[in-house]
């Protein structure tokens, strides 16, 4: 069973990718350099859910290589604990959630949110699958890790769960899926749900697609903030992850298009 399920999981990430890839080559997105209509330099502070730490580090240095005079610091972490550091007057340039529901609590903080990525759920189990997991159900009787309900992946395993009928008793409630997948790949948890683009490229944890999974999809937007204290270098940057570049990184990484 579990090789049909990796075997799935490869369909679906490689289908994510190509249709991420079409999206690229079919949409005509602007340039960085479109965007803030000429050369941006200055230091840009960019928040962002921690499922796109691989993926934006990628974007930030090929951002840079176009625009050497930016000096690119970025935060990675749930995206709900970021919207509340927004909200409290964190000094952030672009803010980029894992679903819609975070982005649309900062209201008017957040310019234009645009949709640029999309992303489904997989259990992590650490490679070997020692405690013998294959479906949700499973999940109600090994040591299970989830990220918390107010958290983006939280939310979406929630609802993957429910759609299931199954109750689990979590271990712990993550504030991202990073903290998730630790556990997992430590031992200290036999399984957890995370994104589908966590897994890949790594050997110490492996990906079970469940069923239902493609019914909860995470769509993340991004945004200029609107009290960026570099706003030319704000809106480069997001044109960039736009882009063609931007998206055949995305794409790179596992995720899909939005």
């Amino acid at each position: 069973m579990h090789r049909a399920l990796r075997s799935t999981f490869a369909v679906v990430m490689t289908a994510a990718v190509l249709a991420a890839a079409g999206c690229a080559s079919s949409t005509e997105s602007p340039t960085a350099g479109e965007a803030s209509g000429g050369a941006v330099r200055g230091e840009l502070s960019v928040y962002a859910a921690a499922s796109l730490s691989g993926a934006f580090d990628e974007m930030s240095e090929a951002f840079t290589e176009v625009h050497p005079e930016v000096q690119v610091s970025a935060v990675y972490d749930g995206s709900s604990t970021l919207a509340t550091q927004l909200r409290e007057g964190a000094p952030a340039d672009v803010f980029a959630s894992a679903d819609e529901v975070t982005m649309q609590e900062l209201g008017g903080d957040a310019v234009d949110p645009t949709l640029f990525a999309s992303n489904t759920l997989v259990i992590a189990v650490a490679t070997g699958d020692p405690a013998g997991v294959e479906t949700l159900a499973d999940l109600a009787d090994v040591t299970t890790v989830l990220c918390a309900p107010e958290v983006p992946c939280g939310a979406a395993s929630a609802s993957l769960l429910s759609n299931a009928d199954v109750e689990v008793d979590a271990a712990s409630l993550e504030q991202n899926v990073t903290a998730v997948l630790t556990k997992v790949a430590a031992g200290e948890a036999d399984a957890g749900l995370v994104y589908a683009t966590d897994v890949i490229g790594r050997d110490d944890v492996e990906p079970i697609v469940p069923d239902g999974a493609e019914d909860v999809v995470n769509r993340y937007p991004i945004a200029t903030l609107s009290e960026a204290a570099n706003r030319p270098a704000a809106e480069a940057f997001v044109a960039f992850v736009l882009s063609d570049a931007g998206r055949r990184i995305l794409a790179d990484h596992g995720f899909g298009a939005p």
